[in-house]
């Protein structure tokens, strides 16, 4: 899996290479409306079982795959992502970055995470109930944090008729 990831990632990098000129820059946090993404997994789902709520896992490459720093800004760094996830995710973020750096024990374990769930492709977000069961899958979707939100209540079992905030 770790030769799969790494070859992903350089042949995603290739290929977005004319796109990441345009969105190199790394996604900036909105203020108040900033969301905490955890780095550490077993803290993330000791939070999600202790406060009864899903974990949203987010395997990006955060400074280099375009539709990786869409999703931060178009989703994950509004308000209408930081109040909903305030009040019903817990957020863990698994990086895998080109230029900033990571200590080895987050590589490893990221490595890890990324094997676990499957992963070959970024942005992949995987939701886990409370329990640590797995929901669901989504990835990149354009149209702001509404419809992802929408998802994520959709992979949660939610209500489909309640109109999600934002």
């Amino acid at each position: 899996m770790k030769t799969r990831l790494a070859i992903v990632s350089i042949v995603l990098g290739l290929v977005c290479a004319a796109c990441h000129r345009n969105a190199s820059q790394p996604p900036t946090e909105m203020g108040a409306h900033a969301v905490q993404w955890l780095t550490d997994f077993s803290t993330a789902q000791a939070q999600a079982r202790a406060q009864d709520k899903p974990l949203l896992i987010n395997f990006t490459g955060s400074d280099w795959c375009p539709p990786c720093i869409m999703l931060h800004r178009q989703v994950f760094s509004q308000p209408a992502f930081a109040e909903y996830a305030a009040k019903h995710l817990i957020l863990l973020e698994v990086d895998f970055p080109h230029g900033k750096i990571q200590s080895e024990a987050q590589k490893v374990a990221n490595e890890k995470l990324a094997d676990r769930f499957g992963i070959d492709g970024f942005p992949t977000i995987v939701l886990l109930d409370s329990t640590g069961k797995k929901l669901g899958e989504l990835g990149y979707q354009p149209g702001g944090p509404k419809p992802f939100i929408t998802a994520i209540e959709k992979l949660r079992g939610a209500d489909a008729t309640s109109t999600p905030p934002g």
